[in-house]
């Protein structure tokens, strides 16, 4: 196992030593918050130390608890007493989904992938990835192309950051259902609009609320968790190429980015009741920092969990929740990246590091590279 390297100060509390789990190792200094100096640039060597000697340690400069080892964040995370609970659309409401959004998808990617095409260098964030999501889920609800700027702006900053909602989508996307409600096209609004689930009309707010989602589920996370699959499968220039050759590969291939780089290290969860976690019972009303970023790297669930390694037999990622918490965009990212890769290896065959670039991620609570510059042929 990792030697214990998290640096000093901005120390957290361990929970109460009763809890056989939740005690540091002997001799052990508690480690430091996570928002200490330092952290967000290298969370990993905190991650180990929390993982072995505090699985259950009060940040009390995040004003949170933390869970880092994977079963422990596995099950957080599938917990309804966890909040915030969001109900994801059902079997019904995907099938109706997919087929719009793969269109979209690799429609999207390839006019963003041939806009690139003989150029002698590029930045595939600033160009593909931070493009590619949003602009898939416009194209595919039918809403004007120029929409696709604001909803990027939108998830980039303010409430709708990572998924949330922002005060003007709601109002933009019913005036929208409105009108598809009066005169249906061949779009997915208008699908969704007219679909019957179990013998009943999805009512507007259902609509709206399944609209919403793919609009901020195709913002920041998806963009960050694209670029991070495309540095990580550009740094291994071996699995490219298989992939490139084989690309039923690509779901598998982007299953291990997502474990081993998540879009999202912390995500943060709320006790709507007292519940036991390690032995400590929490109060109504505290605070859970899910470390995703952790889980993801803990050698008691994975071999090797710092490798990228496309052939592996069963990442289970945790990036987009668990259990009813399971994120429903999680479907748009999948296609993104599917498509995104595709169209990319079509259009760029010699597509590779520009010289001398190596990607760096950047962020905790959103991590990701936010250069990639390569050649494309």
């Amino acid at each position: 196992m990792y030697a214990s390297s998290a640096p000093q100060g901005h120390r957290l509390s361990p929970a109460p030593p009763s809890s056989s789990s939740n005690a540091g190792r002997a001799g052990a200094s508690p480690p430091v918050s996570l928002l200490a100096p330092g952290v967000e640039s290298d969370p990993f060597p905190l991650y180990r130390t929390l993982r072995e000697g505090y699985p259950l340690v009060r940040d009390e400069l995040l004003g949170a608890w933390l869970l880092s080892r994977y079963a422990d964040v596995r099950g957080a995370l599938a917990d309804a007493r966890l909040g915030p609970v969001r109900a994801g659309p059902g079997p019904a409401c995907r099938r109706l989904l997919e087929p719009a959004l793969r269109a979209a998808a690799e429609r999207t990617a390839y006019v963003l992938a041939r806009r690139m095409a003989g150029r002698r260098e590029v930045d595939l964030v600033a160009e593909f990835s931070a493009w590619l999501p949003a602009a898939a889920a416009v194209a595919a609800l039918g809403l004007p192309w120029e929409e696709a700027a604001r909803v990027q702006e939108w998830c980039r900053t303010g409430p709708a950051h990572l998924g949330g909602s922002h005060p003007e989508l709601g109002g933009l996307l019913r005036s929208h259902v409105a009108r598809r409600r009066a005169r249906p096209g061949a779009d997915l609004l208008s699908v969704l609009c007219g679909a019957r689930v179990d013998g009943h009309a999805l009512s507007d707010e259902t609509v709206t609320g399944l609209a919403g989602t793919l609009l901020t589920g195709g913002g920041e996370a998806t963009a960050l968790a694209l670029a991070s699959f495309l540095a990580n499968l550009l740094d291994h220039p071996a699995q490219l190429e298989l992939v490139r050759a084989r690309p039923g590969l690509i779901p598998g291939a982007w299953a291990e980015s997502l474990r081993r780089d998540p879009p999202t290290h912390v995500v943060l969860r709320r006790a709507t009741a007292p519940i036991a976690l390690g032995g400590t019972t929490l109060p109504t009303g505290a605070v859970v920092a899910c470390l995703v970023g952790s889980a993801g790297r803990d050698p008691f669930r994975f071999a090797d969990p710092d490798r990228f390694d496309i052939f592996r037999a069963d990442p289970a990622h945790l990036a987009f929740g668990a259990g009813r918490h399971f994120c429903p965009a999680a479907t748009l990212a999948g296609l993104a990246a599917e498509c995104g890769l595709r169209a990319l290896l079509d259009v760029m065959p010699g597509l590779r590091w520009a010289p001398g670039f190596r990607s760096a991620p950047q962020g905790l609570m959103a991590r990701a590279p936010r250069r990639l510059l390569v050649r494309p042929c």
